[in-house]
C-alpha cells in the first residue's frame, strides 16, 4: 500500500522532527536499571498497538521488556481513567503513555511530575502544555490534528458525493473537538451541517433516527476512541440509513464506512517510541517537540457504494491508498 504525504498539514510539523532527533542523548541506557512504562487508554486495540509497534522499536533502541523494561498497562471507560492514572503512577514509572484525551486528561490531572506521553487530543489545547517546539512541563507526544482532519474528511466526504448538501456528523459530548471547523468549512463548501451527540451505543439508534427525520444525506463520523471501537455498528447503522459515511482511520473503510481517512498510525507511534527512549535517558518532556502526523491514509470501500447506489468519481478513488472491491 502507498502512503501520501498531505502538504498543507505536515510542513509545520516536518519541520520539528529534526529538533527531536537532536536533542537525543547519545548516551545508551543506565546498566543494570528496569525502566517502568505505563499506558493507560480505553481500548485494547490501544493496547494491542503499543505491544506491536511501540515496544519492538524501544527494543532497538536498548528497552526490551522482560530484560531492563516493564511494560505495565491500564485499559477502562473515560470515567474511570482518573482512579486508573492514579493506580499506574503508584507504580512510580519512568513514563506513561495516554492515549486519547479522558487518559491525557486524567493523567495530566493525577501528575505534573512524571513525564506523560500522549497520543491523540492535543495537550496544548487540554493546557498541558505550552506549544509543538518545546512544550514544557511534563508531557509530550503526538496528536492527530482533530479539528484540521474533520475539516478534510467533509471534503473527501463531499468529493465522493458532490449532490449531498446536509451532512450530518456524529459528535461525543466529551470531544465534540472539530465541530465548529467543520461549520466554517460547510458555509464554505455550501453545504448544511447537523449535528448529533451520541455517549455510546445505547444512543446511536435514536441518533440515526434523529438523523433521517432532519432529512440528512451523508455522515461524518467524528474522531474519538469510542466511536472507532464501535465502528461496526456506526458502519452498519448508517447504511441501514443510507448515509455515505467518512470516518477517522482507513481501516474503518473495513469495517463498513464508505470512506476511511486519517494518519498512519504506526508512523505515529514509531515517533512515540524514540521520544520515550528519550525520555528513558534522561532528556525533559518538556525539551521533546510534540509532533503531528505527516503521513496519511484513505480507503474507499465501493461495496458500500454499491450498496448505496453510489459511483464515486473516479478522482476520489485516484486518491485512495485502497479500494475495497
Amino acid at each position: 500500500m502507498k502512503r501520501r504525504e498531505f502538504i498543507a498539514l505536515a510542513g509545520g510539523a516536518a519541520a520539528l522532527w529534526p529538533l527531536v532527533a537532536g536533542a537525543t542523548p547519545t548516551s545508551a541506557q543506565t546498566p543494570g536499571r528496569m525502566y517502568r512504562l505505563g499506558h493507560l487508554a480505553n481500548s485494547a486495540p490501544s493496547e494491542a498497538s503499543a505491544r506491536q509497534t511501540i515496544l519492538p522499536e524501544l527494543a532497538k533502541l536498548g528497552f526490551v521488556e522482560g530484560r531492563n523494561l516493564v511494560f505495565d498497562a491500564r485499559l477502562g471507560e473515560s470515567d474511570a481513567m482518573p482512579g486508573l492514572a492514579r493506580e499506574l503512577l503508584a507504580a512510580r514509572p519512568d513514563a506513561v503513555i495516554a492515549v486519547g484525551a479522558a487518559a491525557i486528561a486524567a493523567a495530566g490531572a493525577a501528575t505534573r511530575r512524571l513525564p506523560i506521553v500522549t497520543f491523540g487530543a492535543n495537550p496544548i489545547e487540554l493546557g498541558l502544555a505550552a506549544n509543538y517546539a518545546r512544550p514544557g512541563g511534563n508531557v509530550t507526544g503526538v496528536v492527530i490534528l482533530a479539528s484540521e482532519l474533520e475539516v478534510k474528511r467533509l471534503s473527501i466526504l463531499l468529493e465522493a458525493a458532490p449532490d449531498r448538501k446536509r451532512i450530518a456528523v456524529l459528535t461525543s459530548p466529551a470531544t465534540a473537538i472539530g465541530e465548529a471547523a467543520m461549520r466554517t468549512a460547510a458555509g464554505r463548501l455550501g453545504v448544511e451541517l447537523l449535528a448529533f451527540s451520541a455517549t455510546g451505543p445505547t444512543d446511536y439508534p435514536t441518533a440515526f433516527a434523529a438523523m433521517q427525520a432532519a432529512g440528512a444525506q451523508a455522515l461524518v463520523i467524528s474522531a474519538t476512541s469510542e466511536f472507532y471501537r464501535h465502528g461496526k455498528q456506526l458502519a452498519a447503522l448508517a447504511l441501514e440509513a443510507r448515509l455515505p459515511t467518512v470516518c477517522e482511520w482507513a481501516d474503518m473503510a473495513q469495517a463498513g464506512c464508505l470512506i476511511g481517512y486519517g494518519p498512519n498510525r504506526t508512523a505515529l507511534r514509531k515517533r512515540m517510541a524514540d521520544q520515550i527512549a528519550q525520555i528513558f535517558r534522561g532528556v525533559s518532556p518538556g525539551d521533546i517537540a510534540i509532533e503531528t502526523p505527516t503521513v496519511f491514509e484513505l480507503t474507499v470501500n465501493k461495496t458500500i457504494a454499491k450498496s448505496l447506489d453510489l459511483s464515486i468519481p473516479l478522482a476520489v478513488l485516484a486518491q485512495a491508498d485502497e479500494v475495497i472491491e
